[in-house]
């Protein structure tokens, strides 16, 4: 049974990449010159539409694209305060979310919202909107950093609907494979720390466990991600969120991106960040031995003093890319954030966002600071006009997907090749 599936998805794999590349060899959303990239000037900073640009941001939450209601405004206030850059982790976590693929009660039963997921289905209104958060942001001229896998949401609960017992791909939430066909636990009550955990999740990839099974519905999540991100020019990626995990499922992931952007025709900027926090451990240096796979750095779990900026410009002085922090803290207070700020500018980064505050379920809890961070606040999002404009958006994405395709236009709809489920 799952060799069938294997197959079947290994011929949906090529036909999408031959798509892909046809389609983006006529249809690109703006050359490659256009694209966020380095600046050749100083490759210690970036380059967008052909102009050097430093990334400066904040926003309230971290998967901003599951967070409909609000967002254009949210996203039009960064910019009226001179914000281009902003966080989204692929995640589900709060009230509202949205999951990758659809829910049923069994192998080609109907969709039933209290059933069990579907891997081989995905949630089209969660891929749209990714599409429509990229759309937004591409339109405000805001560079999107990806982070691909979140660990916080494969470990122990957070929230309303991230954790391990949330999510998709536990054997005990799909009806695609058990525990003991997949090698998965059905239970994880551990956090993730800044050391290898022994989850199988992590350990999938070719160089550690090779869980074909696993790793199966891993690249086709990728794939569909890539699917959309690729035909946007504001997208950087990172491939995990502060992890502690094995270098080799950063290493393999990053390889894969590349490859597979290298086959749409496209260059892609990849990094992975880890959780130590000093950047002369022997997994931060691996990062940053390895230019050709990540391309630019994020050291957001390092950021905090001048020094430590320096390190890190000195020892890859002979590889020089963009050193991101997608994160500031606000462990020290306000104006300590802002000083934090300008120190990791002072020395030479080429990005920094406030971080979020904590995770709330709510905008106006959302509102209050904390040593999370300062952000940009949702400033009372739903009470704004521009809610009418984010109902009439989710009302479009109850629509059937035919539908809703034919109501973006025709050079958008010709970008969004091989959409499946």
């Amino acid at each position: 049974m799952f060799s069938e599936r294997f197959a079947r998805y290994r011929v949906e794999q090529f036909v999408a990449i031959l798509l892909l590349m046809s389609v983006w060899s006529v249809a690109a959303r703006g050359g490659e010159a256009d694209r966020i990239q380095p600046y050749p000037g100083n490759p210690y900073y970036w380059q967008y539409q052909g102009e050097p640009v430093l990334l400066l941001g904040g926003s309230w939450q971290d998967n901003l694209f599951n967070h409909p209601i609000g967002l254009e405004q949210h996203l039009d206030l960064l910019v009226s305060v001179g914000g281009n850059y902003v966080r989204n982790t692929m995640s589900h976590r709060n009230q509202g979310n949205l999951f990758a693929y659809v829910q049923r009660a069994g192998p080609g039963i109907p969709l039933d919202e209290d059933g069990k997921f579907d891997l081989d289905v995905f949630n089209d209104d969660y891929w749209w909107r990714l599409d429509d958060f990229l759309r937004m942001t591409s339109e405000r001229d805001i560079i999107v950093q990806i982070e691909v896998f979140d660990p916080h949401d494969h470990f122990r609960d957070h929230q309303s609907l991230g954790g391990w017992s949330k999510h998709p791909f536990n054997p005990a939430n799909n009806v695609n494979y058990t525990a003991e066909e997949s090698g998965l636990p059905t239970e994880v009550n551990y956090r993730p720390v800044a050391t290898p955990s022994k989850h199988p999740f992590w350990l999938a990839v070719p160089a550690l466990a090779n869980n074909e099974l696993v790793l199966c519905y891993q690249r086709a999540y990728v794939d569909k991600m890539l699917s959309i991100t690729l035909g946007y020019p504001n997208v950087l990626y990172s491939i995990q969120n502060e992890s502690g995990e094995a270098l080799a499922f950063g290493d393999y992931w990053a390889d894969y991106i590349h490859e597979r952007a290298r086959e749409a025709g496209r260059t892609v900027f990849v990094t992975d960040m880890r959780r130590t926090g000093d950047v002369r451990q022997p997994d931060q240096r691996h990062i940053m031995n390895h230019p050709r796979r990540f391309n630019f750095l994020d050291i957001s779990q390092s950021v905090g003093n001048y020094e430590r900026t320096l390190d890190v410009r000195e020892y890859i002085a002979g590889n020089p890319r963009p050193i991101n922090s997608v994160k500031l803290y606000n462990t020290g207070g306000e104006e300590e954030s802002v000083a934090r700020m300008f120190r990791f500018i002072f020395a030479g980064g080429a990005s920094a966002r406030f971080h979020r505050p904590h995770p709330l379920e709510g905008s106006r809890d959302h509102e209050k600071s904390s040593r999370w961070g300062a952000g940009v606040e949702p400033a009372g999002a739903s009470d704004h006009p521009q809610r009418a404009d984010a109902d009439r958006r989710d009302e479009r994405l109850r629509l059937p997907a035919a539908k809703r395709s034919a109501q973006r236009p025709a050079a958008e709809r010709s970008l969004l090749p091989g959409r499946t489920g």
